[in-house]
This record gives structure tokens, sequence and C-alpha cells, in this order.
């Protein structure tokens, strides 16, 4: 290839990369915080259905459920059996830890 052909293919790549990057989702990690499982209050301490924002932050917090299940100052809050009570009704299948 000659020099400007060259040039140009690769500008012509670059910006075709940079549009098809700048549409691609960039991923989010997620911020571990068991805080954020506090409306699924309800459904831990009695016999209550998830909701619906119990059920979404259950998906969101996911990646770390292994933690909280874990961590011994929450184990008295929630047992294994509770928690996967809560993910199986909503739709949720707990990672193996």
């Amino acid at each position: 290839m000659k020099a400007p052909t060259m040039i140009c293919f690769l500008v012509a790549v670059t910006a075709a990369m940079m549009v098809f990057m700048g549409q691609l989702p960039a991923a989010t990690a997620v911020t571990c915080n068991y805080m954020e499982l506090v409306p699924c209050a309800g459904a831990i301490s009695s016999s209550q259905a998830p909701s619906g924002t119990c059920c979404s932050k259950v998906r969101e917090q996911r990646p770390c459920l292994c933690g909280y299940l874990r961590n011994p100052s929450l184990r008295q809050f929630v047992s294994p059996a509770a928690a996967q009570k809560i993910a199986s009704q909503c739709g949720v299948s707990l990672p193996q830890c």
C-alpha cells in the first residue's frame, strides 16, 4: 500500500473503532454495600414476599452476596436459607460461594 492510502485506511479504522466503542455500554462495577438490601428487610424477617425493589437490589448486588453470607456480623441477621429463599423468589441464582 502506498503511504497516503495507508494513512486513509488507518484513519477510517480508527474512526470506526471510535464509533463502535462509543456505542458499546461501559461495564459498571458494583459497589458492595449491604445497606442496598434494606428494601428486603420485610422478606428477611417474615414470610412476606420480596418487593420489586428488593429483587432489583438482589440482582444488582449479586456479585457481593458471597461476601455478605461469609460476614459473621451479617449472618446474625440473614441466614443462608433466608438469602436462598429471597433470591429464588426474585429469580436470582446465588453464586457458588
